[in-house]
């Protein structure tokens, strides 16, 4: 009994074994793709200077720029943690999306916070909830900007930055942050979008855009 036991322990660790190996090796690939994503978005702009795996799911990538528009400019991709059966489970139960989140300096203090969510589609039926589902009447709404602030008194003063970014509202830009603090300027969005080269080179003009609104608006 005791050997027998021993026999599924051992299977179940070699199993584990080869699932590690085969989803980390996936990663990796993906990432090695991602980076030529990277790469392809920077051509003639910036360059990548080096990069290496935080954990089977992160990769971290330095990126260099010749322009000071950006400096201490690094990439974070986050990928499904496939190796780790659980944590991906748990991964695609909550639907988590592979990300790629741009962080930099942006040579000048901005003197705000400010956090941009991507806004979403809402919508409301019109029809009984008797009714099939397709044959209800929806009625479409797309919500206009929500701006919270811990300000005491708003000025009407639509930033550069906001413009920007509504710009450009069609891409799958998630969110955008800048603070005092570095990194000052960061943006997130989903990975597999840098797989159209037209909408990786674009991704890099809002990059552009935004760190201009910013430094704008610090005058």
């Amino acid at each position: 009994m005791g050997r027998l036991l021993a026999i599924d322990v051992v299977s179940v660790v070699a199993a584990l074994g080869v699932w590690y190996l085969f989803f980390a090796a996936y990663n990796r690939r993906k990432g090695t793709a991602a980076l030529r994503w990277v790469e392809t978005a920077c051509a003639g702009k910036g360059r990548i200077l080096d990069w290496h795996w935080v954990t089977s799911s992160r990769l971290l990538a330095r990126l260099q720029f010749p322009s000071r528009s950006f400096e201490n400019a690094h990439v974070t991709m986050r990928f499904r943690p496939r190796p780790l059966p659980i944590n991906w489970l748990l991964s695609c139960w909550h639907k988590q999306k592979e990300t790629l989140t741009f962080e930099a300096d942006l040579g000048g203090s901005p003197r705000f916070h400010l956090e941009i969510m991507r806004h979403r589609w809402c919508a409301h039926s019109r029809g009984s909830a008797l009714r099939h589902r397709d044959e209800r009447e929806w009625e479409i709404y797309e919500p206009g900007p929500v701006i919270l602030t811990t300000r005491t008194h708003w000025k009407e003063d639509p930033a550069a930055e906001l413009n920007a970014l509504m710009a450009v509202r069609h891409q799958e830009v998630l969110q955008v942050r800048f603070r005092p603090e570095s990194p000052q300027f960061s943006a997130t969005i989903k990975l597999d979008t840098l797989d159209d080269p037209h909408a990786a080179a674009s991704f890099l003009s809002t990059l552009r855009e935004l760190a201009a609104g910013a430094s704008a608006h610090r005058q």
